[in-house]
């Protein structure tokens, strides 16, 4: 051992900035660059779990809502069509690798409608837990067309390409939820001299995407501009499910089925029991009423409701999924070695009050987060916590 060269390479110590010593040898920071180097390269090539190579390998819809039954409560139809398609999503790829196919799939994207809080995001997130292919969530309010403050529709590939680390192969078989769709529902039936910038010229601009093309995506996501290197990204196998509140969708379809109530009338007083009814009628002419153009809603075959939410099932809500809020906040009480206790009258009025403010499941963390208030900041004071009522 050689104090005055390095072990691996033999530099002298006149030829290096610096030698660290070892137990039986000598490294120098040439060397060290290296080894880790190495070291990066084979972590990277360590195998992932890659997409499933054959039919065999795949989760059955029935396992994929599952799945999804453990961490969303109610909602079966939205769920069980989601399986379907993702199920199918996965066969479309296995299909598209078969080099003697003569027929050629094309893919089913989804739009779900439902009121705000009742699980459109939640499922979308809860379902990529478990996929093997690239995900991201994007909001569709940022967007504009082309040209304008704001963001591009391609920027919704620049997150995919982020997830997926840049791999273009990978991103090309994702999954992309896009959120509050109805936000860019046309704003006015009335052709103006004013641009819907906003509004149908982000619609024109999906398009493309939707349909499946070769598009010049701008690596770090944002504002297109000349002399800018692009990735080519081709979606034809990515995977759009769309999700938005559609707030007033329920009187455009009574006027489609002349259901509209007049006075006091008596199915004016029932309306609310058929309220799910109703929207369940939902189709394609609804959204072209609200303001979606007739091209876009053609991209998107498969339509699907999520129901209201009714007081059981946000008990339900609060109780029984595995990450729900009563479990969150138990474990966040045990970390200080306090045990924390709801009765069910305190969880009932919990979900009575989220109910009368009108937030959907989303409002039942903020009222148990009020009502543990006081709790959580003498947190030290109590070795158990039961909560009795609210009131």
């Amino acid at each position: 051992m050689n104090p005055n060269q390095c072990s691996f390479c033999g530099r002298k110590k006149s030829e290096v900035q610096i030698l660290i010593s070892g137990q039986n040898g000598f490294i120098c920071e040439n060397c060290i660059e290296q080894a880790h180097a190495i070291v990066k390269d084979s972590v990277n090539q360590t195998p992932e779990s890659s997409m499933a190579e054959s039919l065999e390998e795949l989760k059955k819809p029935r396992e994929i809502k599952a799945f999804l039954d453990e961490y969303v409560i109610g909602q079966d139809q939205a769920k069980k069509q989601l399986s379907i398609a993702v199920y199918n999503h996965y066969k479309r790829l296995l299909h598209a690798q078969d080099e003697n196919r003569e027929v050629e799939i094309e893919k089913s994207n989804i739009i779900m409608i439902g009121e705000t809080g009742t699980g459109k995001t939640l499922l979308a997130k809860t379902i990529a837990k478990q996929l093997n292919v690239p995900f991201c969530i994007v909001d569709a309010t940022i967007l504009t067309e082309a040209g304008y403050v704001g963001e591009d529709v391609e920027s919704i590939l620049s997150r995919l390409l982020m997830v997926a680390d840049y791999d273009v192969e990978k991103a090309e078989r994702g999954i992309v939820f896009i959120d509050e769709i109805d936000k860019i529902a046309r704003k006015s039936d009335n052709p103006s001299i004013t641009r819907d910038v906003s509004g149908e010229g982000v619609q024109q601009g999906l398009l493309k995407l939707l349909e499946g093309s070769i598009v010049n995506v701008p690596p770090q996501g944002g504002r297109k501009h000349p002399d800018q290197k692009y990735i080519q990204v081709n979606t034809q196998n990515i995977l759009f499910i769309a999700g938005g509140a559609f707030d007033g969708m329920k009187e455009i379809i009574e006027r489609r089925l002349n259901k509209q109530a007049i006075g006091f009338s008596a199915e004016k007083i029932n309306k609310t029991d058929e309220e799910d009814y109703i929207l369940s009628q939902i189709n394609a002419i609804d959204l072209k009423s609200f303001g979606l153009i007739p091209e876009l809603l053609g991209r998107f075959p498969i339509i699907t409701y999520l129901d209201k939410l009714t007081k059981d099932t946000l008990i339900r809500i609060m109780k029984e999924p595995k990450n729900s809020i009563i479990n969150q906040f138990t474990e966040l009480f045990k970390m200080d070695n306090v045990q924390l206790e709801f009765t069910d009258k305190s969880i009932e009025e919990i979900v009575e009050d989220t109910m009368n403010k009108g937030l959907g499941a989303r409002g039942l963390r903020g009222t148990t987060e009020k009502v543990l208030e006081d709790y959580m900041f003498d947190i030290d004071e109590k070795d158990v916590v039961k909560i009795e009522s609210i009131l």
